[in-house]
């Protein structure tokens, strides 16, 4: 049921034909098996993005990043992003299936997830939109580190409902959603020892400034903020596309933040050690990064020259 919200009979109808629809196509997904739906949602995004607005987002975000590259190149990476952001999508529905067991997982510093585990003290793990994401909270849950992930809600609550059985499937059972009660949960989550997991790479219109590929963005100070108040590491987590459907997620040398007294200048310092982390792994595997969203502030994107 969509909670507490007060709606209207024909918003409830609309949300519940999406869902059905939504069903279906995961249905679909399932019954076509990783490989081949893997590859359809990759020919679909490859086929339609660029036909959509979004494509001259993606264009305008990689001409920022990457400003010296030739335009037939910027061409050919957009393109292979729509691929994998497809494959991505369509990888979603079965990640139950894509784990340590099936050969579809690897994980480099398994080590150093397992002596968080032992420790039994809290971590907050960062990251970014980086290839098939939601391979790395599977591997932090598989490697037995108690832990909140952090999610946005769908506007449609049956179709939310249905992501969130979706993500149990494969261990993903303490969420926290963004927002007021979402934070909430994890300091809550925090004070019983389990670790809390952030996407730490999109656009911010508030919080400190830091430099991502050159240029200035806002970026969510909540990481930092939380492993200073919890006396803890940022901990980095990435995930690389291996060819068949495979993934390598990596746990990285932790982030340790200094507490000098002057709170503000900490949190910052923090929140651009996790945004240059991001563009490290961005600048690794660009085709794997999540190009579609605006990641700049305005400014940024009306600066650029035009287009010849």
């Amino acid at each position: 049921m969509p909670g507490e919200r007060k709606i209207g009979p024909l918003q409830d109808l609309s949300w519940r034909l999406e869902a059905v629809a939504f069903a279906g196509l995961t249905v679909l997904l399932r019954a076509l098996g990783v490989e081949r739906a893997s590859a359809f949602g990759g020919w679909l995004l490859r086929t339609l993005g660029p036909k959509t607005g979004t494509h001259r987002t993606v264009i305008r975000n990689l001409r920022i990043a990457f400003p010296d590259m030739a335009p037939a190149e910027r061409e050919r990476l957009a393109l292979e992003s729509w691929e994998r952001t497809g494959r991505t999508f369509a990888e979603t529905t079965l990640l139950d299936r894509i784990t340590f067991e099936s050969g579809r997982l690897e994980v480099v510093g398994l080590e150093r997830l397992h002596a968080i585990r032992d420790s039994g003290r809290p971590v907050v793990f960062v990251s970014g939109h980086l290839a098939c994401f939601e391979t790395m909270p599977a591997a932090i849950l598989a490697a037995g580190v108690p832990c909140q992930i952090t999610y946005r809600q769908a506007n449609n609550p049956y179709v939310d409902a249905q992501i969130r059985r979706a993500r149990a499937r494969y261990g993903v059972k303490l969420f926290a959603p963004k927002g007021g009660d979402g934070a909430r949960e994890l300091l809550a989550g925090l004070e019983r020892g389990e670790s809390v997991a952030l996407m730490n790479d999109q656009k911010f219109n508030e919080g400190p400034e830091a430099v991502f590929f050159g240029q200035p963005v806002n970026a969510a100070p909540g990481p930092s903020r939380l492993a200073l108040r919890f006396g803890t590491v940022l901990q980095p987590m990435s995930v690389v596309r291996l060819p068949g459907v495979r993934f390598r997620v990596t746990a990285h040398d932790p982030i340790v933040l200094e507490s000098t007294g002057d709170r503000a200048a900490d949190i910052a310092r923090g929140v651009q050690a996790v945004t240059s982390f991001v563009e490290d792994r961005v600048r690794e595997v660009p085709e794997d990064w999540f190009w579609v969203h605006k990641r700049w502030p305005d400014r940024v994107y009306a600066a650029l020259s035009p287009e010849v």
